[in-house]
Formats: C-alpha cells, sequence, structure tokens
C-alpha cells in the first residue's frame, strides 16, 4: 500500500512541482544543540494495540455481567448488602476501564499525527501536509491571477481580449488540476491515518463510545453511532443485557420465608440451591482473578517505564545542577519531553491502580459473602440431619407400637375372627400413620399438604368410588352382627356359607334350596357394597343358631272332627321333633341372649285354613339345618299317619 501511494504521490503531486520522488524538506527552525547530558527519552509506544483495547473491555464488559448472576443467587438480606457494595465497585471499575481505553485511544492518535524527525518518506503525513498546504497556497494564487486577468479582460481593447481569455483558460486549467492533486492528497490521508493494526484511531474511539452507550455504567460521552465493526457490535449487545440487568434496583429473589421452610423436601433445595450459591461466587471471584492478572500485565511495563522516566528525570536534574546557562536552555526540551512522557504514563497507570485496589475489595467482598452462604449451608445440614433424625424416631415409635399391637392381640385375643379384624384394622392404622407423618415431613406449607389432600381424595373418590364403597362396607360385615367364615348367608336368592370376607369381596359356597342338598360347588363372589344395597340383603344366622322353619300344607278329609284332627297332627309333629327339640330350645335361648328381645319359644304350629273347596292344615316346625332332609321325612311320615288313620 505505501509502495502504492509513494508512485501515485511521485507521479501526480512530486513532478508536477519538482520533477522529482523525493522533495526537499521544508525548512524548520533551528533547534539548540544539546549538551553532553542525557538525551531526552524518545516517544514510548502505547500500551495497547487497538486490538487489545477492545479485548480489554470484551473482557472487563464479561465480568460486569456477573452482576446479574449474582443478583439471582441473592436470597437473604446479607445477600443483598454484599450485592449492593459489589454493584458501586463494578460501576467504578467499568468506569475506569473506560477511561483507560479512552486515554489509550487518544495516545494512539496523538502518535498517529506526531511527525517523525528522522522521516523521509515520501508517503510520510508530515510530507502530505507539506504537499497540501504548498497545493493551497498555489490554488489561491492562481485564483487571484484568474480574477486579476478577468479584471484585465473587462478594460481591455479588442486586440489584447484573445491573449487574456488564453491565459484565462489556461489558469482555469492549472487550477483543475490543483483541485484533483488536493482530492488525492486528503484520500492518501485518511489511508495513512490508520495505525499498525489497520485501525484508525476514530473508529476505535467509535468502538469504545458505542461499547459506553449499551452500559450506562459507564458514564461514557456517547459516540456517533457510526460502524463500530464487528467486534464492538458483538460486546455491545453482550454489553446492552449486562447494563440493563444491572442497572435494575435491587430486588429479592421470589423464595418462601424461612418460618415455612420446615419440609425436608425444601431443605434438601435449600442446600442444593446454597451450594449453587457457592459455586456462583466461586465463579465471580475466579473471572474477578482473570481479570487483575489481565490488567496486572498492564500495569507491569507502566510501573517500568515510570520507574526508567523517573531515574531520567534524576539523571537531567543532577546535569543541569553542572550546566552553565546555554546549556540549561538546551535541555529544556528534554524536560517538557520527559514531563510529557511522565503525564501520559500516568493517565494510563492511576486508573489501572485504582482498578486493582477496587478489584481487591470486590474479592474481599465476595469471599465475606461466600463465608456467610458455607455458614448457612453448615445450618441447612445441620437442620435437614436434626429433621432426619427426628422423622426416623417418629417411624420407628409408630412400628414398635404397632408390633405391641401385634402381640397383644396374638396373647389377649382368643377369637380368631375378631383376632384377624384386630390385625387388619393395626395394619390400615399403621400405614396411614406412615403416609401421613412422611407426608407432612416433606411438606413445605401445611395449607399446600391441605389442598393437595382435598384434591387427590376427590380425585381418588370419583376414580374408585365402588371400591370405596366396598371397603366402607367390609367394615359393616365384620360389625357386632357382621358375618365371618363358616356362616350360612342368605344374599338374594342365594344360599351358602362364607368361606372369605375380603376387604373388597365376599366369597360364598353355594348351597342347596334352604341349605338342605349341601354344596352345589360353586363359590359365589358379592362386592361388599351389597349392604349399601336397597334391593338386596343379607341372611345369616346368629352365631350358634343353626335352625331354620319348614312349613308344611296338607289337605284335611271332608267331615273329620277337624278340631280333634289339629291336635293330634301338633302331637305327631312335636314326636317327629323330640330328638332335636333340646338342641331347638338352647339355639331359641341364644337367640334371646343375643339380640336381648323377647323371642318366642321355637314350637311347631297347625293353624286351619277354609275354603270353599275344603280345610286345609298349615303346618310349620323348626329343624336343624344339619338334619333338615331328615325331620321333614319325619314330620311328613307321622302327618300322613294321623290323616290316614
Amino acid at each position: 500500500m505505501k509502495k502504492l501511494v509513494a508512485w501515485l504521490v511521485c507521479m501526480v503531486v512530486v513532478a508536477a512541482h519538482e520533477g522529482r520522488c523525493a522533495p526537499a524538506a521544508p525548512a524548520a527552525p533551528t533547534a539548540p544543540t544539546a549538551p553532553a547530558a542525557p538525551a531526552a527519552p524518545a516517544a514510548q509506544p502505547p500500551p495497547m494495540t487497538a486490538d487489545e483495547v477492545i479485548d480489554t473491555l470484551d473482557q472487563s464488559v464479561d465480568w460486569y455481567r456477573t452482576l446479574a448472576i449474582q443478583q439471582q443467587s441473592a436470597t437473604e438480606p446479607s445477600d443483598w448488602l454484599v450485592l449492593a457494595e459489589n454493584r458501586q465497585t463494578a460501576d467504578q471499575v467499568l468506569k475506569l476501564a473506560f477511561e483507560i481505553a479512552r486515554a489509550n485511544a487518544a495516545i494512539l492518535a496523538k502518535q498517529a499525527t506526531a511527525p517523525a524527525a528522522a522521516d523521509t518518506d515520501p508517503t510520510s503525513m508530515q510530507t502530505l501536509q507539506q504537499y497540501q498546504a504548498k497545493d493551497a497556497a498555489q490554488h489561491q494564487a492562481v485564483q487571484q491571477e484568474i480574477e486579476a486577468a478577468r479584471s484585465d479582460l473587462a478594460g481591455s481593447r479588442a486586440s489584447q481580449r484573445a491573449n487574456i481569455a488564453a491565459k484565462i483558460s489556461e489558469l482555469q486549467g492549472e487550477l483543475d488540476l490543483l483541485d484533483a492533486r488536493t482530492k488525492l492528497l486528503d484520500t492518501m490521508a485518511d489511508l495513512l491515518s490508520s495505525n499498525g493494526s489497520g485501525q484508525s484511531s476514530s473508529a476505535l474511539k467509535t468502538q469504545i463510545d458505542a461499547m459506553a452507550i449499551a452500559l450506562p455504567a459507564a458514564n461514557g460521552n456517547g459516540g456517533s453511532g457510526g460502524n463500530a465493526g464487528n467486534g464492538a457490535a458483538a460486546v455491545a449487545g453482550a454489553g446492552a443485557s449486562a447494563g440493563a440487568t444491572a442497572t435494575r434496583p435491587l430486588q429479592p429473589a421470589a423464595t418462601a420465608a424461612p418460618e415455612s421452610r420446615f419440609g425436608l423436601w425444601d431443605l434438601a433445595a435449600e442446600v442444593i440451591r446454597l451450594w449453587e450459591k457457592d459455586g456462583t461466587i466461586s465463579d465471580v471471584d475466579q473471572r474477578t482473578v482473570a481479570l487483575q492478572e489481565s490488567l496486572g500485565k498492564l500495569r507491569a511495563p507502566l510501573i517500568d517505564a515510570m520507574k526508567g522516566l523517573v531515574a531520567r528525570g534524576d539523571a537531567l536534574a543532577a546535569a543541569a545542577g553542572s550546566a552553565n546557562g546555554a546549556e540549561l536552555a538546551s535541555m529544556r526540551g528534554g524536560f517538557e519531553a520527559l514531563s510529557a512522557q511522565f503525564t501520559q504514563t500516568s493517565t494510563l497507570l492511576v486508573p489501572l491502580s485504582k482498578e486493582d485496589v477496587l478489584l481487591k475489595q470486590y474479592r474481599r467482598n465476595l469471599a465475606t459473602w461466600r463465608v456467610n452462604v458455607k455458614n448457612q449451608i453448615h445450618g441447612a445440614l445441620q437442620t435437614l440431619g436434626v429433621r432426619l433424625l427426628v422423622l426416623l424416631v417418629i417411624l420407628s415409635a409408630v412400628y414398635v407400637a404397632a408390633e405391641a399391637w401385634r402381640r397383644a392381640v396374638f396373647r389377649y385375643i382368643k377369637d380368631a375372627r375378631r383376632s384377624h379384624q384386630l390385625l387388619l384394622m393395626r395394619r390400615i392404622v399403621l400405614w396411614s400413620l406412615v403416609i401421613i407423618i412422611v407426608g407432612l415431613a416433606f411438606a413445605s406449607e401445611l395449607g399446600s399438604v391441605a389442598t393437595f389432600a382435598g384434591l387427590i381424595t376427590a380425585g381418588v373418590a370419583v376414580a374408585m368410588q365402588s371400591v370405596l364403597v366396598s371397603i366402607v362396607g367390609y367394615f359393616f360385615l365384620i360389625g357386632k352382627y357382621g358375618i365371618r367364615v363358616g356362616d350360612r348367608v342368605q344374599i338374594g336368592d342365594v344360599t351358602g356359607e362364607v368361606i372369605d370376607v375380603g376387604l373388597v369381596r365376599l366369597y360364598l359356597m353355594e348351597l342347596g334350596a334352604h341349605g338342605a342338598q349341601g354344596p352345589t360347588g360353586r363359590v359365589v363372589a358379592f362386592a361388599n357394597s351389597i349392604v349399601f344395597s336397597v334391593a338386596g340383603g343379607i341372611f345369616k344366622q346368629i352365631p350358634g343358631v343353626n335352625f331354620a322353619w319348614h312349613d308344611m300344607t296338607v289337605a284335611l278329609p271332608a267331615g273329620a272332627d277337624y278340631g280333634a284332627l289339629k291336635e293330634r297332627i301338633l302331637a305327631a309333629v312335636i314326636h317327629a321333633l323330640g330328638d332335636y327339640s333340646a338342641e331347638i330350645a338352647r339355639q331359641t335361648q341364644e337367640i334371646r341372649r343375643t339380640t336381648l328381645s323377647a323371642a318366642g319359644d321355637a314350637d311347631p304350629r297347625v293353624q286351619l285354613r277354609f275354603s270353599a273347596t275344603g280345610v286345609d292344615a298349615l303346618i310349620r316346625y323348626p329343624v336343624n339345618l344339619q338334619h333338615a332332609a331328615e325331620i321333614d321325612e319325619r314330620v311328613s311320615r307321622e302327618v300322613l299317619g294321623v290323616i290316614s288313620a
């Protein structure tokens, strides 16, 4: 690029003026010869290039974005205090970072335009500025000549006008050439204003200002929109979200009040959240350390340069002590250059030192926060351990009580039916208590537990209505007048012997008509909800009672003495039941004792029923169900014998 610029300048500019490619350097004021004292220091290179400035700002912005992460982790009042201090410190650090970047950009711009003493390159900024000044002077001179020629043309004679017009035309062509060279020199000056990285100082300032606009905490002056470059656009986009989040007012995270967090589940979640918070603080501290190290690398050469400037200043001061008046005058330029470099170095070193102090304070705040979080973790773990221990103790007590219940049933309850009922009740109570205790232990709020239990109960009641009714019916079946295995019952048209009473179903071994024909070999299952059925019903014998009433109707002969015949039939039935009368009387007494009612004796009865066709005798007598067929046969034989006699 510089070769092309040099060729263009030589071909267009220098050839038109001097006819050579190395113009003579303009006269400069003669500087006094420096004495033998130490020479003034040369200009120092900037500590950062334009790319390094953007990278450092990018790292600072990325570190500043950790405020949003800290705000999400802050849930306690102590956390908010630390976060408020960190926010103030981070704002100051970010402001200093932009201050350093702007100072470095100013140094880059100054060094880009500063003339070099030994520079003879025709493409240097100094040479172009000389050409531009010379073209401006020539442009003004030619313009004055054109105006003078036009004045002469107005007052000249006709014979002179042709020559004057030709002169004006030649001067106008020369003016056009000067305008073209001026535009070319302006273009070359823009190309040469770029620094070593190919990035102009004005573009760097634009990028810095664009990043400052995206981050209000940077307190930048703002810059023209412009094309800030791909790097600045990416950083500005990231910084916008960081600034929008980090500059919000402090608001606590939405968490439950400490007094309402008593459930094991919530305590475990709290421990995990505190561990995550500790990890977040550690990550922020590591990023702070990385930023400190980066800034330390920038401070180290500045500190060395400052030491060198102080040493050279001491040397110049020592030399000035023995110098005469002329030498002192010549040393003045060295002192001025040294002072300028000292000011330039301190412009960068002071903000960097402030940043280092602020970052140390930032890390101390993080260390304090981390100690608080570790104390909270220790307290949460201790509370969680105590709650788990209490839960285990309560569950152990429940299981011990259940075991004592079981042993008491086996020891003191001899009735198998009652023992089964108590053991079933023990199992239900045990698991109900375990579920309630564990549910309360893991629940966060009693209100939520009640709401959840209500919703679950309603859903289960709708989905398992029949099952729940059967379970409730089970407790009715095993009540005082309930049934047990071995009882003979009648449900609807089915008569059978109970072989099992389950929590949901009842099982019967079906018997023949009135149970007289024995088992049919079929097992009938009924839902326990049958006890709530209106249409059906359960008929069962009272425990210890095993007789039923049978009926028989006999037609009496016409013209007989019906009263005497009735007495003989009754005597015959009593005679047929003679072998079973004692057992039937005992069972009758059992009915009276169990039901506490004044039930009558189980004696046979004979009633006469008169009709237009004749007289019938209705015979009703008790039978032992185990011998029902035999008793029916005896009664029938005795009655027929009386009628036929």
